[in-house]
């Protein structure tokens, strides 16, 4: 049983891409019987690791916070710093 599939529509941008996939299914365009499993294996991290000195007291208190909300410190660190870009 073949079902003619939808042609895929041509998006101006990544975020027009994302608007439509979010309210649609792949499944009249695309025909996931035939998918094949692929690995990604060069696919480098989105996150650089940086060296940052902090005084052990000021580290002692993220470390605080980051316990009673069960959280690692650096999640912690990156969340805070993310907020605080995001308000300027």
């Amino acid at each position: 049983m073949s079902r003619k599939r939808k042609s895929m529509p041509v998006f101006e941008s990544e975020g027009e891409e994302r608007v439509f996939w979010e309210s649609h299914d792949s499944t009249g365009h695309v025909d996931w019987s035939k998918a094949q499993r692929v690995r990604l294996s060069n696919l480098k991290p989105s996150t650089k690791p940086i060296s940052l000195r902090l005084p052990v007291g000021l580290l002692e208190k993220i470390r605080t916070e980051a316990n009673k909300r069960d959280v690692p410190y650096q999640s912690l660190i990156k969340v805070w710093l993310s907020e605080k870009i995001a308000s300027l």
